[in-house]
């Protein structure tokens, strides 16, 4: 049913649950799975204005995240390919999901919460609303 699977994460604990349920599915139907995380750039001006030595750093902050949530909840045998990308989080979801075939994104419904949500808006009701691939919202 799902080949390809996308499991974006910004490596906080509150994306766990969903980095199990994610993974769960890659092990149930043998699919291949996409960890991405996202450095986020303000105001989607990518990263015009930012040092190089900072986006690196960050970008090995996000890989290093991916990392250990991959190490702490991937099953034997399920192997995952990581992805760091740099822009606004629900536009680089969807996006990637189309690139690479993506069948199905699990992500967590945690993430922003207070004014920021109000601001900015979840970020997975945006990837619901906007990806052409099923979404699967794990809440904590």
């Amino acid at each position: 049913m799902y080949e390809t699977i996308l499991f974006p994460t910004d490596g906080s604990e509150a994306t766990i649950g969903a980095a199990k349920h994610a993974f769960s599915h890659a092990e149930r139907y043998d699919a291949a799975i996409h960890v991405l995380s996202i450095v986020e750039t303000a105001s989607g001006l990518g990263t015009a204005g930012h040092d190089e030595t900072e986006l690196d750093e960050r970008r090995a902050e996000r890989a290093s995240a991916a990392e250990r949530i991959v190490s702490e909840t991937a099953p034997d045998g399920v192997e995952a390919t990581i992805a760091v990308e740099f822009g606004s989080p629900a536009r680089v979801i969807a996006e990637y999901a189309d690139r690479n075939a993506i069948d199905l994104v699990v992500m967590s419904t945690k993430g922003r919460s207070g004014a920021e949500r109000i601001v900015f808006g979840s970020i997975t009701d945006e990837v619901v609303r906007h990806a052409d691939a099923p979404v699967l919202a794990v809440q904590r």
